[in-house]
């Protein structure tokens, strides 16, 4: 049986609007199906234990898959400041108990009011895994450096956007239309090397 064919259902194997919304940008072109757990009645929490992106992006792509028994998608994703030893890093969405979005981009500012822009570095990481028709695993990952603003900025994108700046933009990532963050972004850099190994599936 092929592990993938045109006209399958893909399932996004995530709850975010926002990850939905970009993956749908960056993927909808191919000849898939592009399918949500909404879409498929699913409820399931899936386990987030792993220490790295890879693991955590496996754990949801498997129980997903075992869930929906469609080809599956997830993936785990981050930021890593280097002023905080690469914290939040995989507790990026729970980071200190906080909910996404203003109050723990205002935890973070915060946490870095007194450090200089030479050491605001910060990375952008994610990580997606595809579960295939066979159950077999793909990788693949992308990145974004740029380092920690003084200020949110912004109304676009989500999490972190407001706060990541973009040097060679002079912006936020919350400040840039989304194809300019798709061409930029840890998730556009992934979904470009995902986009390979689907078409190699769908072809073979």
């Amino acid at each position: 049986m092929p592990a993938l064919q045109p006209g399958d259902r893909l399932l996004l194997a995530t709850t975010s609007a926002g990850k939905q919304r970009e993956l749908r940008t960056l993927l909808g072109d191919l000849p898939l199906t592009l399918v949500t757990p909404a879409d498929l009645g699913l409820t399931l929490v899936p386990d987030e234990t792993g220490t790295t992106f890879a693991e955590n992006a496996a754990q949801k792509a498997h129980a997903y898959f075992a869930a929906a028994g469609v080809p599956t998608l997830a993936e785990d994703s981050g930021l890593e400041v280097d002023a905080l030893g690469g914290a939040p890093g995989v507790y990026s969405a729970r980071w200190e108990g906080l909910p996404d979005g203003a109050v723990k981009n205002a935890r973070l500012l915060e946490r870095l009011a007194d450090v200089p822009d030479e050491r605001r570095g910060a990375r952008y990481v994610c990580h997606m895994v595809l579960i295939d028709r066979d159950g077999a695993e793909h990788h693949a990952e992308g990145d974004y450096r740029g380092r920690i603003a003084r200020e949110a900025r912004g109304a676009g994108g989500f999490g972190y956007d407001p706060v990541m700046y973009v040097p060679e933009q002079g912006r936020t990532m919350a400040e840039l239309a989304p194809a300019e963050k798709d061409r930029l972004s840890h998730r556009g850099a992934a979904a470009a090397q995902m986009r390979a190994i689907l078409r190699r599936l769908l072809e073979s």
